[in-house]
């Protein structure tokens, strides 16, 4: 996809990642760029940056979202690409209460799906579009320190790759955004063992989001060695476990 001329959302897109995309877009000639975040006015100083509008946004809400979405098709035009990006960490074992596991699934997952049940059928009717979800390396592999993450980054990275399979030939394209340690908020008080490979800023994280877009592929791995640690993964399962047993020990220790 060639990003100039085109519409785009970007949701939690007032700080961090999202922030870097969006500046990363208009300088790649995007069209409009909508800025959404449940930091309304951070989400204003973004999009006066890069020329865009804004939009205080719960990404939970599902019938916000939609509104987004018929506010900025009916008065900016069709959105080409959608950047479903919002993401908290909250949450570290099994003894996690219900409402923790709930708050962090509606976000780091959730969210996704309200994305796709909306633009899915909005791209499919005009003969294609552009999905881009954020996710995590802990998607593809593990987050040593919080099942709570660790399962939901999976679940968005097993519906990016549903999505990707049942709507393809609809000219639907996914990729999905899985770092490491990226600079952010979220990782201001340290990133733990994410940080093993170290901490990429987030510029770094959207041009390789950009540079995935251009080649429409699937994933976005700002931390390339990430390849290499899902090839040992699958390759030798119970070996990979064992491994991440003993980096578990060794971060427990640190």
């Amino acid at each position: 996809m060639d990003l100039a001329g085109k519409v785009v959302v970007v949701t939690g897109g007032a700080s961090g990642i999202g922030k870097a995309m969006c500046e990363r877009f208009a300088k790649e000639g995007a069209k409009h760029i909508v800025v959404a975040d449940m930091d309304a006015n951070g989400a204003a100083d973004v999009a006066a940056s890069v020329g865009g509008s804004s939009t205080g946004l719960d990404v939970t809400d599902e019938q916000a979202l939609l509104r987004m979405i018929e506010d900025t098709e009916a008065h900016i035009g069709p959105i080409d690409l959608f950047c479903s990006n919002a993401g908290i960490g909250i949450g570290k074992g099994l003894d996690e209460p219900n409402s923790v596991w709930q708050k962090i699934w509606e976000v780091n997952t959730m969210s996704h799906v309200y994305a796709a049940r909306h633009m899915v059928p909005r791209m499919t009717a005009r003969g294609g579009g552009y999905l881009l979800n954020t996710a995590s390396a802990a998607g593809l592999l593990s987050q040593i320190g919080s099942v709570t993450y660790a399962v939901t980054k999976h679940a968005a990275v097993a519906l990016a790759e549903w999505i990707a399979i049942t709507h393809g030939r609809d000219g639907i394209k996914v990729s999905v955004l899985c770092p490491q340690a990226v600079r952010t908020p979220m990782t201001a008080g340290g990133a733990g063992v994410a940080g093993v490979d170290g901490m990429i800023e987030p510029d770094q994280a959207a041009e390789a989001v950009v540079e995935t877009i251009k080649e429409e592929r699937f994933l976005v791995l700002p931390h390339p060695e990430v390849a290499d640690y899902i090839k040992r993964k699958t390759s030798d399962y119970d070996r990979w476990l064992h491994g991440m047993q003993r980096l578990q020990e060794q971060y427990l220790l640190d």
